[in-house]
């Protein structure tokens, strides 16, 4: 029998229904309303009222993304039911590590999106109201390095020792970069997935030049084995996008972050990820005009960064940046491009998808560079002056 993948309508009422249901049981007695959803490709998320409060209700299905699990990765609908109920009840299960992990931040006295309950496999946070990094940086571009550093100093007590215990105890491992993208393209599967890429979402003769930029980009960097950084492994963020750090009191004054992802990891991580985002608004949603000093400004925060570390050093730490940056890149357009039509996507990813064949460009030549030996030095600055060509183009 052919598999059948679930269908998206059931499993988002199945999914709606539970946080009602959990709400219920949270406070009982209190009037709750579900509001708007949220769309996402990773989690499923709703906006809820609670007597007059605004929080965001979040609810995982199986520790996976909905695109994976739209694409039959966890089985047809009944299957996935079936999983779903026993995986809410998990102690282990993801958003019962994110809830604890939210816990700790907020003790160690980093702003964060609180944890207002954590029930049956459903995380409520307060809701943040600010604009993001993302959306000050496309404001105000001559502030881009300022911003970044300011949103990397948000995270001073990163490495306290109640964030290092509630990491040892409970680390959010799989939403690393690596981690994701040697999941993703793994073997045989890995080639299939890469081939279907983009079918229904770009024309064909677009789609087979993107397809065959990634497979090209994928197999270089499965090459470019990461030896484990030098030194100790910090506790890194994770997740670190621009849109998961919000300025709600001003772009002068302290961030809140939502969304972590905290596991131990290499000093370059929290960068990468955060450059990596970045230097995809340069791609996707920065006027034309003011591309050049968003990204002065991100080679500007990224220099400080190494400031503090030797040459030998530096270029190890930069080798690294670049192919987690590669890596994180390819993760989410590949994500986005899989996706199917029945999920609503966020709207920077519809941008992301439009952009495809300018994103291809830079990572091929990136990879490139970075497979042919070039001194890291010279890739970065290449690579810079690549984002910036295709962003005016």
């Amino acid at each position: 029998m052919p598999h059948v993948l679930p269908e998206p309508g059931p499993l988002f009422e199945l999914l709606a229904d539970r946080i009602r249901r959990v709400a219920s049981e949270q406070w009982p007695g209190e009037p709750v309303t579900i509001g708007a959803r949220v769309p996402s490709v990773t989690s499923y998320v709703h906006r809820v009222h609670l007597a007059g409060r605004e929080m965001f209700a979040k609810n995982s299905v199986l520790g996976l993304s909905l695109v994976s699990v739209l694409r039959g990765v966890a089985g047809d609908g009944d299957r996935v039911r079936a999983a779903q109920a026993a995986y809410a009840m998990s102690p282990t299960s993801l958003l019962a590590r994110e809830a604890a992990q939210l816990r700790a931040l907020d003790t160690a006295g980093i702003r964060v999106g609180r944890c207002v309950g954590y029930r049956h496999g459903v995380l409520f946070t307060e809701a943040v109201n600010g604009p993001s990094l993302l959306d000050l940086i496309t404001k105000e571009p001559a502030r881009t390095a300022d911003l970044m550093t300011g949103a990397v100093r948000g995270l001073a007590a990163l490495q306290s020792p109640a964030v290092a215990a509630a990491v040892d105890a409970a680390p959010i491992a799989e939403r690393g970069i690596d981690t994701t993208f040697r999941r993703k393209f793994n073997g045989i599967s890995g080639r299939a997935y890469v081939c279907r890429l983009g079918v229904g979402q770009l024309d064909e003769r677009t789609r087979r030049g993107v397809v065959a930029v990634l497979a090209a980009v994928v197999t270089r960097l499965l090459k470019l084995r990461l030896t484990p950084a030098p030194g100790p492994r910090l506790v890194v963020y994770g997740d670190l996008k621009p849109e998961h750090v919000l300025f709600p009191d001003g772009p002068d004054e302290h961030p809140v972050f939502i969304d972590p992802g905290l596991s131990r990891g290499g000093a370059h991580q929290d960068t990468a990820k955060l450059v990596s985002r970045s230097l995809l608004t340069v791609l996707t949603a920065a006027p034309v005009h003011r591309a050049a000093p968003v990204v002065e400004g991100i080679d500007a925060f990224t220099q400080d960064q190494a400031r503090h570390s030797s040459r030998a050093e530096r270029g190890m730490w930069l080798r690294r940046l670049l192919v987690t940056w590669l890596m994180d890149s390819v993760n989410i357009l590949s994500t986005y491009l899989a996706a199917p039509a029945a999920l609503p996507l966020p709207e920077h990813a519809r941008a992301v998808v439009d952009a495809a064949t300018a994103l291809c460009t830079v990572l091929d030549s990136v990879s490139a560079n970075l497979t042919a030996g070039t001194d890291p030095d010279t890739v970065w600055r290449l690579a810079l002056a690549s984002v910036t060509r295709e962003a005016v183009r």
